[in-house]
């Protein structure tokens, strides 16, 4: 199997005229993040202490301190903490507060937006953000809809907004329908949401066209099918980019061989983050997205060794929490994306 991804953090240099320190967004599948606790309103039975999974306080706390690891490194790599970070499968409000509950991440002050949705498993997506950096004015679930599928339960759309230093943002996370029943049969729930995304965009900047927009999520698609490129009209390269267009970092990234999961030797980039138009040709002086490091890419993936199967089948993919039912003691079977934003001036 080809090794892809990258070895680490790109360290981050930045040509004359950036004015300030940039600024870390990331994403993060934090992959069945329960309690232990059965809820009766959701299928949790399996990460229970009686479940399958023999789910139990050491192997909770275990999840969360390899959580904590992984967050803390991506931190500590621009010595900063990110000013947003997107996570999906988490249980409810109380797991995402344990996180930023330990002792690295603590120094971080991040508070929380989320949401209960109507998931059958229970699992939600949320915000973790820097209230020192993004000034928040308010937040909203607004629920999958697809009228020829109207009892269909999945995870709702999470969004907030609010400004940074002065400028408007709109910031939306999703963990979009799985290709449970195979890709192609389940194409057209993926392509909904992706409609839906796509109106939610529209309909904010039609209110306020200066509002920068970035789209994150496990979207269950690579950057490059249909939903994401069509649906979402997201462009890979910037100088394609038309009135109206979002780009997606992570289609140049999925091109040149880079993944955030593995499944049967080969490699998906389902995890992506994705931009308004705005926010690639912002004027100078203002909050623009910027390349990560020396590289040609607009985004990141995060991984460390300990954060690899060292062996057997698995070797070289995502260090899971569970194989099956067996447990493994990983982080995630998803690495975590990021990009930056910052000022930079245009060059004379």
């Amino acid at each position: 199997m080809k090794k892809i991804l990258f070895t680490g953090l790109f360290v981050v240099l930045f040509a004359a005229g950036i004015a300030q320190k940039p600024y870390k967004i990331v994403f993060y599948n934090f992959e069945n993040l329960f309690d232990t606790v059965r809820d009766p309103d959701i299928f949790d039975e399996e990460f229970t202490p009686g479940g399958l999974k023999n789910w139990n306080s050491a192997k909770y706390n275990k999840k969360i301190g390899n959580l904590e690891r992984v967050l803390f490194d991506i931190a500590a790599a621009d010595r900063d903490f990110p000013i947003v970070i997107g996570v999906s499968e988490i249980e409810n409000r109380n797991v995402m507060e344990d996180v930023i509950a330990q002792p690295k991440l603590a120094p971080a002050n991040y508070r929380i937006v989320h949401f209960d949705s109507p998931d059958a498993r229970g699992v939600d997506v949320g915000f973790y953000y820097r209230p020192d950096r993004f000034k928040l004015e308010g937040s909203a679930p607004i629920p999958f809809h697809m009228p020829e599928l109207p009892n269909f339960r999945t995870r709702d759309f999470v969004t907030m907004w609010g400004t940074i230093e002065g400028e408007p943002f709109f910031f939306l996370v999703s963990h979009w329908p799985s290709r449970l029943g195979g890709k192609e049969a389940s194409d057209p729930k993926r392509f909904a949401a992706a409609r839906q995304v796509r109106a939610i965009v529209d309909s904010v900047q039609q209110a306020n066209p200066a509002t920068k927009v970035v789209v994150m999520g496990d979207l269950n698609d690579d950057a490059t099918d249909d939903s994401i490129v069509i649906g979402l009209s997201a462009k890979g390269k910037i100088k394609d980019l038309q009135p109206g267009d979002m780009f997606n970092p992570y289609i140049a990234l999925l091109k040149a061989g880079y993944g955030t999961l593995a499944y049967r030797d080969a490699w998906n980039l389902f995890d992506n983050i994705i931009v308004s138009g705005n926010l690639v040709d912002a004027p100078s002086g203002t909050l623009r997205l910027l390349s990560v490091g020396t590289s040609k890419f607009y985004g990141g993936i995060f991984r460390r060794p300990y954060m690899l199967q060292r062996e057997g089948q698995y070797k070289g993919y995502p260090l899971r929490t569970f194989v099956g039912n067996n447990f493994q003691g990983g982080f995630s079977d998803h690495f975590p994306v990021f990009i930056y934003i910052g000022k930079q001036q245009c060059k004379q």
